[in-house]
């Protein structure tokens, strides 16, 4: 049997190839938008993709599905219950199929969504019994997933649905099976994920705090309490995974001029500014938005800061990195780049047109404005667990998810104002939010409450 787990970093999502060499053929389950790792998997093993399987309909990445059935002509397979407009062949609980050794048998697991289903696996070369399960969005490594996202009117079924699945199907298996979760660490779909890629149904019976609840009750009360943020591009990313996602673009030069870039800004396109935060504050583009991706892509936040049927153009590092930006932005649906501005915010500042700057303050120089006779208002954009387990002394609890529904902020569009969040980096992304809203006397505390704790001084200690 042939097995091959393919991490997409940014969204904490894997895939999962499952096959046979020998005979020559392989399934994808949970494939990615841009699907050319699949294929060449496929053409590096001698095997070609006969079958494409999603475990559920999925809120926090467009599928690849389509993309990979027209590059390979495969069918794909989705559970009978899901709403799904274009052609599909319909799973159903107990359904086999075979690829040369390699067994799949498919469990329907609902709870995450009604539709959600995971998959047995077997290597007939080894035993006819499984060696793992392919848990989708139900079990990850550290916690389970989210019943939240089909909708508030679905929420009491579909959290009893998930109790069932996770005690009941995957509680009558052995505990030797391996876990392969569809998400790790830095995935939305849940909130307590391990590093870890896999686990065993056993170490997760006995270490996974979402596995340990003795009755119903309990677990309810539980899994409604830690609900993660839920960006604004979850909504489209559904339908576009309902409805089919539109095919990958052809490669174009996208290269925009400061004219051409203003232009599309005047016209309501929104800048989407990636570059570090720092590089950000000392001179942006009126109206940015901006989400660090110095570190790696950070999808999930440029769905929470940016609407996702928006057109953008992008502010990049470099010139060169356009493409791997466009391919990123696909995997959550956003289609509408427009290109990126060659040769970034200096090329902005030699046409002559204005930049504005976002002040980062020290923790000794928040310490010291706090003390003095006009203190700014703070403004801590964390969830309210985090804002209750410690907090300056006369900060709101203005949070990033009340940024983004676009709730009337506690400070005026004059006042000044200091975010703050536990490390800068949503602080960051928050203030340029509102800052592109109009709030103009805004600054971010570098470091956030991190550098905050570590700093020694008696003024504004943190509340309990």
């Amino acid at each position: 049997m042939y097995f091959e787990k393919i991490s997409t970093p940014g969204l904490g999502c894997f895939s999962h190839v499952i096959g046979c060499p020998v005979a020559g053929v392989m399934a994808v389950v949970d494939p990615r938008r841009d699907v050319g790792v699949y294929l060449r998997i496929a053409e590096k093993n001698g095997m070609r993709v006969t079958h494409i399987f999603d475990t559920h309909v999925h809120a926090d990445h467009v599928s690849g599905a389509l993309e990979l059935r027209a590059a390979t002509g495969a069918d794909i397979y989705i559970h009978e219950s899901a709403p799904v407009a274009y052609e599909a062949k319909k799973l159903k609980d107990g359904d086999e199929f075979r690829f040369g050794r390699a067994v799949l048998r498919a469990l329907h697991t609902p709870g995450h969504t009604p539709n959600s289903v995971s998959f047995l696996a077997a290597d007939l070369d080894r035993s006819p019994e499984p060696q793992m399960i392919l848990t989708g969005d139900l079990l990850f490594v550290g916690d389970v997933g989210r019943p939240d996202l089909p909708g508030d009117e679905l929420l009491e079924e579909q959290t009893e649905n998930l109790y069932n699945s996770l005690y009941k199907i995957l509680g009558a298996l052995p505990d030797c099976l391996e876990v392969h979760p569809s998400h790790g660490q830095g995935s939305l779909c849940g909130s307590g994920m391990s590093e870890k890629p896999f686990s065993t149904l056993g170490y997760e019976r006995l270490a996974n705090p979402m596995l340990r609840y003795p009755d119903f009750a309990s677990f309810k009360q539980a899994i409604l309490s830690k609900a993660p943020m839920r960006p604004q591009s979850f909504s489209a990313i559904i339908r576009a995974n309902m409805n089919g996602a539109a095919p990958a673009p052809g490669r174009a030069d996208s290269a925009l001029t400061p004219e051409k870039t203003d232009e599309l800004r005047r016209d309501g396109a929104a800048l989407l500014d990636l570059r570090d935060a720092f590089s950000f504050a000392t001179a942006y583009i009126p109206g940015s938005v901006n989400v660090d991706f110095s570190g790696g892509p950070r999808l999930n936040w440029v769905g929470a800061a940016v609407a996702p049927d928006s057109r953008l153009a992008l502010i990049l590092p470099s010139d060169d990195g356009f493409e791997d930006m466009r391919t990123e932005l696909r995997r959550i649906g956003y289609d509408g780049v427009e290109g990126w501005l060659r040769g970034g915010v200096r090329a902005w500042i030699d046409s002559g047109r204005g930049t504005e700057s976002l002040p980062y303050l020290s923790v000794s120089e928040l310490r010291v404005r706090l003390a003095g006779p006009n203190p700014p208002a703070l403004l801590d954009v964390r969830g309210p667990e985090e804002f209750n387990g410690g907090r300056i002394d006369g900060a709101v609890n203005h949070t990033f998810e009340m940024i983004m529904r676009g709730d009337a902020c506690p400070a005026g569009a004059d006042t000044e104002a200091v975010v703050v969040c536990q490390s800068g980096f949503r602080a960051g992304v928050a203030a340029s939010m509102l800052k592109a809203r109009g709030l103009a006397n805004i600054s971010v505390l570098a470091g956030g409450m991190d550098a905050w704790r570590n700093t020694a001084g008696d003024e504004r200690q943190c509340l309990m």
